[in-house]
């Protein structure tokens, strides 16, 4: 295969550095860009001679001999070096498409859903390399024993891909899962999210419709039985697709860990925990029976799956001080994290806290959708940035907003990282404590 040449603007990204990287291991000729790039991008670009020499757009990278661009989220319509590219006539694409593009001879799986599809997909994707499979992949964390977060192969005949319904590109609102047009769909669950995208619940909904509808011929859609309206989905007539439910895993907590109870293996032992890992696992076995995997290999494997970077994350372990770290932002996943945290540990007091970061959780008219969804904690509290708002451009937020959308009349509300922080120190008052920190930002941290 010919190695390409391939320009990225806006290099730094999560997935968008990711790949650049294991383009680059491939052979391929890439170069790239960004206004601002921090850790770990910044030093894994390094790494690679990826980085670019100074920050900003430069439109004389954009030369005619270019193969490819590929634009990243982050940039503005009006980038100069899109603007440069669309003069050249050069060819143009979000990184689903560009993926999609390179896998067209290979069989594509999608993982999606509002919520457990990074651990889903990363659970398939350990399931195949403790098998030793030859695979390609897309995921949106880091996990353990897998250089980067994406692989893309000329010769692999499979590509897992973590689907992802935000927009492609800021030139292309659309979902980056409806690029893929899988094989095999499995949908793990839909819970609003994404309002500045989706302002109703009506139109969210109709993008996992789409995705459904997208699939390709003789192909297999995989859902959780238990929502409502995936059953609407997955169950409308679709010609020549296969409709196939999971629910939770059967399972018990034995001495303060989970084992899962299985017809053909009896007892297995699995190091993640919580009702909607219990679920996750049920769709990652749904999926790898479509590998050719039997339940034997699964449960062999998923014996050693420790989770993926930052969800239900470990971080301290001690006799009185049990610290999790979890990317749960959206109101689903607190509820489903904090739930989880409190089963596992239910002779601890739990303090649970989360940061509202994105789009969704910080709009004022979104903020009911956390009502009561922290309920289990024994101490709540809630951390965000006035400047965060700002640079958001969205509308202030009071303190007593929050409370009141919360329904927690004792929630602690924090907008200094350092009050947070002397908080969280203050509980540990020697009585066996579990601290769980929710957030897809940077200012929950354990210090």
């Amino acid at each position: 295969m010919k190695p390409l040449t391939i320009h990225f603007i806006s290099i730094g990204g999560s997935v968008m550095h990711n790949l650049a990287i294991a383009l680059h291991q491939q052979g391929h000729h890439i170069t790239g860009s960004d206004d601002e790039i921090n850790d770990p991008s910044r030093s894994r670009l390094e790494q690679y001679g990826l980085l670019p020499a100074q920050p900003g757009w430069n439109p004389d990278a954009i030369l005619p001999t270019l193969d490819a661009v590929i634009l990243g989220m982050h940039a503005r319509p009006d980038n100069p070096e899109l603007q440069k590219a669309r003069e050249l006539n050069l060819p143009v694409y979000s990184y689903p498409e560009f993926v999609h593009q390179q896998s067209l001879h290979k069989q594509r799986i999608v993982v999606a859903g509002s919520h457990g599809k990074t651990s889903i997909t990363s659970m398939v994707l350990h399931v195949l390399k403790y098998h030793n499979r030859n695979f390609d992949y897309l995921v949106g964390a880091q996990l353990e024993g897998f250089d980067t977060m994406v692989r893309l192969t000329p010769d692999a005949p499979i590509i897992v891909i973590e689907g992802d319904e935000y927009g492609s590109s800021p030139i292309d609102r659309r979902p980056k899962f409806l690029h893929y047009q899988p094989h095999i769909v499995l949908i793990s669950g839909i819970a609003w999210d994404h309002v500045n995208l989706y302002p109703t619940y009506e139109e969210y909904v109709a993008q996992f419709e789409l995705l459904a509808d997208g699939m390709a011929k003789s192909g297999t859609i995989i859902f959780d039985d238990t929502d409502d309206m995936l059953d609407v989905i997955a169950l409308k007539e679709r010609e020549d697709v296969t409709r196939q439910p999971y629910d939770v895993h059967p399972y018990r907590i034995e001495n303060g860990k989970t084992v899962l109870i299985t017809k053909s293996q009896g007892q297995v032992p699995v190091l993640v925990f919580g009702e909607h890992n219990m679920k996750n696992i049920s769709g990652a076995l749904a999926v790898c029976d479509h590998l050719a995997i039997t339940e034997e290999m699964f449960y062999e494997a998923i014996q050693s799956f420790k989770g993926a970077q930052n969800r239900l994350e470990k971080v301290v372990d001690t006799d009185s001080t049990v610290v999790f770290r979890d990317f749960a932002h959206a109101p689903s996943k607190v509820e489903a994290t904090t739930e989880a945290v409190k089963a596992q540990y239910p002779e601890r007091r739990l303090v649970a806290c989360v940061e509202l970061h994105t789009f969704s959780s910080l709009n004022k008219s979104f903020l009911t959708q956390y009502r009561d969804k922290l309920d289990r904690a024994d101490v709540a509290a809630v951390f965000y940035s006035p400047h965060t708002l700002e640079a958001k451009k969205l509308e202030a937020i009071d303190p007593a907003d929050i409370i009141t959308a919360f329904d927690r009349p004792d929630l602690r509300v924090f907008t200094d990282p350092a009050e947070l922080q002397s908080f969280l120190k203050s509980q540990q008052n020697g009585h066996p404590t579990v601290f769980l920190l929710m957030s897809s930002g940077n200012n929950l941290k354990w210090e």
